[in-house]
C-alpha cells in the first residue's frame, strides 16, 4: 500500500512539474529572428517640388499621404500612382485620418492652422487657427478630437504646446502648455495621449478628455527624441532620439525599460503589432529593425540600407511595407546644415519583404 501511494506521489509531483514548465513557456519571451527580411523592392520616382516631413499611411483606403511643403501629396498605396493633391497646405508637416468622419487634417507650420479635407474628395473643407508652427499632428479616436503639437519659432512668441480641435466641426477646445518643442505623438486607444518633447526629453502624458497633463517623465539616456510609436497592447513607447538610441518606456509606470542602438539622425518611429518589428529611420540612410521579444527585451535585428536623407516613414499595417520619402542635394555651402534639393529627384523608397 505505502509503494502504492508513493507512486501515485510520484506521478502526481510530475504531472504538477510538467503543467509548471508549460506555463513557464507559454510565457517566455519570443526568440529574435535570424533576419527580418525586409529590403529596398522599389524606389517611386514621384518629382514634383518641395521637401517633405512626415508620412501617413491609410491602410483601409489604401492611401500614403506626403507633406511636399506648400501641398500634400496622395499616393495609391498598391500601384503607387499619384492620385491626388490637397493643395494650399503651407509648411505643412503631417497628416491625420478620422476615418469615421470621413475628414482628413493636415498640420500647417507656414500659415498656423489646420486644413480639414474631405476623404472621398481630397477637397478642403475649411481651415482651423492654431498656435504657432503646429508640427506633428494626431487623431485621437475616443473623443474624436485632433491635436496638433505646436513648436513656435525662434523670436517669435507662443508655440510649445498642443491644441485641441474637435474634429467633427473644427472647433478649437484650447491649448495644452508642454514647457519645449512637442515632436510626433501616438494615442493608446484609451483617451490618452503620448508625445515627445526634444527640448527636454522627456515623454508627456495627456488626458485627451479634459486636456490636463498627467505626467512628464524623463526619457534619459535618449536626447532629443522626435519620432514616436507605441505598442498599445503592452503599454510600450518606442522614442527614437539622437547618438543612435532608441528609448522604450512602460507607459504605467514611466520608466525607460529597454534602449536599442538605432541608425544615426532619426526622424521617425514605427511599430508593427502584428510581426512584433519597431522600426527607426534615419537619415544615413538606413532603416533599423528591432524585434520586440518580449515587452521589456528587444534585439535589434539588422539595418537595412534605404537611401540617404530617408528619415521619415509610413508603415503599411496591411502589407508590412514601409514608405519612406527621400531625394539628392547638392553639396551643402559654408555654414548651410544641408545643400539644396535636386529638382525632380524626390522618390518614394518602398521597404518590403
Amino acid at each position: 500500500m505505502r509503494k502504492s501511494i508513493t507512486l501515485l506521489t510520484i506521478l502526481a509531483s510530475l504531472s504538477i512539474a510538467a503543467v509548471f514548465c508549460a506555463a513557464s513557456f507559454s510565457h517566455a519571451a519570443t526568440p529574435a529572428p535570424a533576419g527580418s527580411g525586409y529590403h529596398v523592392i522599389k524606389t517611386v520616382a514621384v518629382g514634383g517640388e518641395g521637401g517633405w516631413d512626415y508620412v501617413y499611411v491609410d491602410s483601409d483606403a489604401r492611401r500614403v499621404y506626403v507633406s511636399r511643403g506648400t501641398h500634400t501629396m496622395v499616393i495609391d498605396a498598391d500601384t503607387y500612382a499619384v492620385v491626388g493633391d490637397i493643395p494650399d497646405t503651407q509648411g505643412v508637416h503631417g497628416v491625420a485620418i478620422a476615418s469615421d468622419l470621413g475628414r482628413g487634417f493636415t498640420s500647417n507650420g507656414g500659415s498656423n492652422d489646420v486644413t480639414i479635407f474631405d476623404l472621398k474628395t481630397l477637397k478642403a473643407i475649411g481651415n482651423v487657427k492654431t498656435d504657432v508652427n503646429p508640427d506633428a499632428i494626431l487623431y485621437e479616436p475616443v473623443t474624436k478630437r485632433v491635436f496638433t503639437f505646436n513648436g513656435g519659432r525662434k523670436n517669435v512668441a507662443g508655440g510649445k504646446n498642443a491644441t485641441a480641435i474637435n474634429a467633427a466641426d473644427g472647433a478649437v477646445l484650447g491649448n495644452i502648455d508642454l514647457r519645449g518643442k512637442p515632436e510626433f505623438a501616438a494615442a493608446d486607444g484609451k483617451g490618452s495621449v503620448y508625445v515627445n518633447n526634444e527640448d527636454s526629453s522627456e515623454l508627456h502624458h495627456i488626458d485627451a478628455a479634459t486636456l490636463k497633463e498627467l505626467h512628464h517623465w524623463p526619457l534619459a539616456p535618449c536626447k532629443a527624441p522626435s519620432g514616436l510609436a507605441m505598442d498599445v497592447k503592452n503599454r510600450r513607447t518606442f522614442s527614437v532620439c539622437d547618438e543612435k538610441v532608441m528609448a522604450v518606456m512602460n507607459v504605467d509606470t514611466g520608466k525607460v525599460v529597454a534602449t536599442p542602438t538605432i541608425c544615426e539622425g532619426p526622424d521617425a518611429s514605427a511599430f508593427d503589432p502584428s510581426t512584433g518589428y519597431v522600426f527607426a529611420s534615419c537619415g544615413d540612410g538606413n532603416l533599423t529593425v528591432i524585434h520586440e521579444d518580449s515587452p521589456d527585451k528587444y534585439t535589434v535585428v539588422e539595418n537595412v540600407p534605404t537611401k540617404k536623407s530617408a528619415r521619415t516613414m509610413g508603415l503599411d499595417l496591411k502589407t508590412h511595407n514601409i514608405f519612406l520619402p527621400a531625394a539628392d542635394f547638392d553639396a551643402p555651402a559654408a555654414g548651410e546644415r544641408r545643400g539644396k534639393m535636386k529638382p525632380g529627384s524626390f522618390v518614394l523608397v518602398v521597404v518590403g519583404k
